[in-house]
């Protein structure tokens, strides 16, 4: 956990395939997405309970294959960042649907998404994990403006502010979303690499399960009877939960939190192709033209992270 690691530093090459892991995460979460979607308005589940089962399922199938894996006295001597990264990863989870729940899934979603590339690169720059010029200005303008044009005609369903209060809880709960993620990011890949993707993503995976649990203590937690929920619940653990959150610690552990953050940004993009294609939902004009921003962005951060120094 030494915080002399600086991510930017990796060789070029394995900068491009760290940059396209993380935005397989994100193209992963965009999928699992649609099917919370699908889940929540096809069968009337519990945003909160998918969350439970998906982690928990992603727990039990990343412990099945990394579970040996795992070197114990590493995993004692980093026993509170482990805990805290998880809850972490938790938590930001349900700071969001909290704000979805008060003031509907524009605006959450647009704050939880674009406000942590801005935060981690603000905290890079501080720290001297980057450098500021035109090139990383402009990634972040086409990325951040890119998310705003997919997200906000997309997420225009339902979910109006009932009040003032409403509107404050809301907001505050999705900034400390954003700031949840944020902080998930800068100390992910510091686990990854203390640990190993694959041990680190489990241990992450099995505390924030377990945090999940401990939030559904108010209400009862039911596994789907039908198999098409029990079907996509398997999908959501197995693959957005497991193998995007294993990906994306193997990415973590050589890209700066500002690369990562804008590399999942693929997210939203995924998630409204995704119900374009299977849906039939059409896109417009803008959300057209903030897929092609997003994906100029990400374009743009490659090649600067192929002329990056290195050693």
């Amino acid at each position: 956990m030494s915080g002399s690691r600086t991510p930017s530093l990796a060789a070029p090459h394995y900068s491009g395939v760290a940059l396209i892991a993380a935005c397989s995460a994100g193209f992963l979460w965009g999928t699992g997405a649609l099917v919370v979607n699908i889940l929540i308005a096809q069968y009337g589940f519990a945003p909160g309970d998918i969350s439970f089962w998906r982690f928990a399922v992603g727990a039990v199938f990343l412990c099945l294959v990394f579970g040996t894996r795992i070197h114990l006295p590493t995993l004692r001597a980093l026993l509170l960042p482990v805990v805290l990264a998880g809850t972490t990863m938790a938590g930001y989870v349900l700071f969001w649907f909290l704000g979805i729940e008060r003031i509907g899934a524009a605006i959450p979603t647009l704050i939880a998404l674009c406000l942590p590339p801005v935060f981690s690169t603000v905290i890079a720059l501080l720290r001297g994990q980057e450098k500021l010029d035109w090139t990383l200005a402009a990634v972040l303008t086409a990325a951040l403006g890119g998310t705003v044009l997919i997200v906000a005609r997309h997420e225009t369903n339902g979910g109006a502010a009932s009040g003032q209060l409403d509107l404050l809880i809301g907001l505050a709960c999705s900034v400390a979303s954003a700031l949840l993620y944020t902080g998930f990011t800068m100390i992910s890949g510091r686990l990854s690499t203390a640990l190993g993707a694959g041990p680190s993503a489990t241990c992450l995976t099995v505390v924030a399960a377990l945090v999940m649990g401990l939030a559904s203590l108010a209400r009862p937690l039911h596994w789907p009877s039908g198999l098409p929920p029990q079907a996509w619940y398997l999908y959501l653990g197995v693959v957005t939960a497991a193998l995007a959150l294993l990906v994306f610690s193997w990415g973590a552990a050589r890209l700066t939190p500002t690369a990562l953050t804008v590399a999942t940004l693929i997210e939203p993009l995924t998630a409204v192709l995704l119900a374009a294609l299977l849906l039939g939902q059409t896109l417009g004009a803008t959300q057209w033209l903030g897929g092609a921003l997003l994906l100029l962005s990400i374009w743009g951060l490659g090649k600067r992270l192929g002329r990056a120094p290195h050693g």
